[in-house]
């Protein structure tokens, strides 16, 4: 497994912006696809976003489509969500996940390794 902190949650107005990181720790952090979810207390975790460890090509959820963009980070161990446009509906704790989920990537059962999330709190 590999091990994962997420760092850049926080209170942003409607509108605003904000970068999550997302480090990892762990040998062939490289070969996992990585992915942002959120969560809201009550509901279920959401999928946003995947980044493919073999040719680092993307997925969006259409909900963040065109304001979210995931990447790798300019440090080989940490993958970035950037946030922007961001609406109250945002708001949530946001968990990075690693894994090679194949067909399952935008399920949680798809990753077994999971941050402790971020809170982001977007304000209107």
């Amino acid at each position: 497994q590999v091990q994962l902190a997420e760092s850049g949650g926080g209170l942003v107005q409607a509108g605003g912006s904000l970068r999550l990181s997302c480090a990892a720790s762990g040998r062939t952090f490289g070969s996992y696809d990585m992915a942002w979810f959120r969560q809201v207390p009550g509901k279920e975790r959401e999928f946003l976003a995947v980044v493919w460890g073999s040719d680092g090509s993307t997925a969006y959820a259409d909900s963040v489509k065109g304001r979210f963009t995931i990447s790798r980070g300019n440090a080989k161990n940490t993958v970035i969500l950037q946030m922007n446009s961001l609406k109250p509906e945002d708001t949530a704790v946001y968990h990075c996940a690693a894994g090679q989920p194949y067909g399952r990537w935008h399920y949680t059962d798809g990753y077994d390794s999971w941050g402790q999330g971020t809170q982001v709190t977007v304000s209107s």
